[in-house]
């Protein structure tokens, strides 16, 4: 089994930003990719950022310019920077491992952004 870690969510104001961490532990095989996606109210979950094994990274097109996926300082986790953050990017975001043949999900972690 694997275990996903979530954490940095919380309310801010238009404009500013957070970050999220992940972490990813239990028994990890060899990782295809991490990433973030996220669910508004009543609309479908959504890729925000992945980041593959090897570095490459693929973001959604209403984040580019504003998020950034990196590494974490530990092995097995994944950052999300979040700057100029907008209303329109409020909801509960998910971590997701993928090693190929399976996938894991953490349990989210909210995101509002509001005055």
């Amino acid at each position: 089994q694997v275990q996903l870690v979530e954490s940095g969510g919380g309310l801010v104001q238009p404009g500013g930003s957070l970050r999220l961490s992940c972490e990813a532990s239990g028994s990890i095989l060899k990782i295809n990719t991490m990433g973030w996606y996220r669910q508004a109210p009543g609309q479908r979950r959504a890729l925000v950022a992945t980041m593959t094994s090897g570095g490459s990274t693929n973001y959604a097109d209403s984040v580019k310019g504003r998020f950034t996926i990196s590494r974490g300082s530990a092995e097995n986790t994944v950052d999300l920077q979040m700057n100029s953050l907008k209303p329109d990017d409020t909801a509960v975001y998910y971590c997701n491992v993928d090693f190929y043949s399976s996938h894991y999900w953490g349990q989210g972690t909210q995101v509002t952004v509001s005055s």
